[in-house]
């Protein structure tokens, strides 16, 4: 397979092994084609995934590696076949970056599903250049078209950029089991999926209800936009709440019991998991029998939903709760997203890796 010529090299901050901080680095990124935008990078979240591909929890890291892929920016130069971009405008890029764009998934406008294995921002076989993707820790990127996103100028621009990720994750099974006004719905989580989810559950019209082991966290989730606070380590409430919900969205980022959560909903109500990708708990059948409940599971989203969800966010002037930060102090956060200490997201101010703070 040919690979393209280099177009520019930019600056990055990446990291060349699992037990090294992240440090400056320099990478390609390629001319752009006819169909590409070219993306100077504003603002770029940080995701727990950053971090997982990182430290190579998941043994599927090369490195080095570029993460980041929740990417907000201005567009510097589009190919001569570009149509739905131009100059100027203000742009996001989420976890894809390309996709067969032919298998039934990909038709149907979800690429996250991409039957013959979509592109990811950072870490994939880059078909360009050869190598590995890079993602957002960096100060541009070159990006097709179809995998660009419009950023409304009216959302405030440095937190949109977790939308991105976290935004579109509990977004899309949402709007997939169809949640509608008046639905009685379960958060399972406060963080930075769960944060997200209160508030979109809420702007849809549903009765939204945070379920947390964590007292302390009921004032911040009503906050948000939850109704109420159900505490999943108190039996006697959650018996009282059996057979109440409609859907339940587990935003829990590990392995946990989902069978206590099932007895809470209705008949055919469902649950997605959208936080934990290791080995849940054996699910009793009981469960999901006496009531015909589902189980599910959510991927991000397509480009399509992904747009819908961000035009969605104008409407209601939704946006993530963040804490600024240099990409100096990375790593110092990279910790503290482990410790669980930053509400509820991270973004990057880009200006820092320029020498333009």
């Amino acid at each position: 397979m040919a690979f393209d010529t280099p177009g520019h090299d930019t600056a990055a901050f990446g990291t060349k092994g699992p037990d090294q901080n992240l440090e400056p680095l320099t990478i390609p990124r390629r001319h752009v084609g006819p169909k590409d935008v070219a993306i100077d990078i504003t603002y770029c979240g940080v995701c727990h995934t950053d971090i997982h591909f990182g430290h190579d929890d998941w043994g599927m890291t090369t490195y080095p590696l570029v993460p980041g892929h929740e990417i907000v920016g201005r567009v510097t130069s589009v190919g001569d076949e570009v149509t739905a971009h131009k100059i100027g405008d203000l742009v996001g890029v989420g976890c894809l970056v390309d996709s067969c764009r032919a298998c039934p998934s990909c038709a149907k406008g979800d690429e996250q599903y991409c039957q013959n294995g979509a592109t990811q921002t950072y870490g994939s076989p880059d078909p360009h250049l050869g190598g590995t993707t890079h993602g957002g820790y960096s100060a541009s990127i070159v990006v097709d078209e179809h995998f660009v996103l419009r950023v409304p100028e009216s959302l405030d621009t440095k937190a949109v950029a977790p939308l991105l990720c976290a935004g579109i994750t509990t977004y899309s099974p949402l709007r997939h089991w169809n949640v509608k006004p008046g639905q009685k719905v379960g958060v399972i989580g406060l963080g930075g999926l769960g944060h997200m989810g209160v508030k979109f559950a809420a702007a849809m019209g549903a009765e939204v209800t945070m379920i947390t082991r964590s007292a302390g966290k009921g004032e911040d989730a009503k906050a948000l936009g939850a109704h109420r606070v159900l505490l999943s380590s108190d039996a006697d409430a959650m018996a009282a709440e059996a057979g109440s919900f409609d859907f339940l969205l587990d935003t829990i980022p590990v392995g946990h019991d989902i069978n206590p959560y099932l007895q809470l909903l209705k008949t055919d109500g469902a649950m997605a998991i959208v936080g934990a990708i290791d080995a849940i708990e054996p699910v009793q059948g009981f469960n999901l029998i006496f009531g015909r409940r589902t189980v599910g599971g959510s991927l991000i989203g397509g480009l399509p939903e992904t747009q819908e969800m961000l035009d969605f966010c104008a409407k209601h002037d939704i946006v993530c709760d963040i804490e600024m930060i240099g990409m100096q102090d990375v790593n110092e956060a990279w910790k503290r997203v482990q410790a669980a200490d930053v509400k509820y997201r991270f973004v990057i101010d880009m200006a820092s890796l320029k020498g333009d703070a």
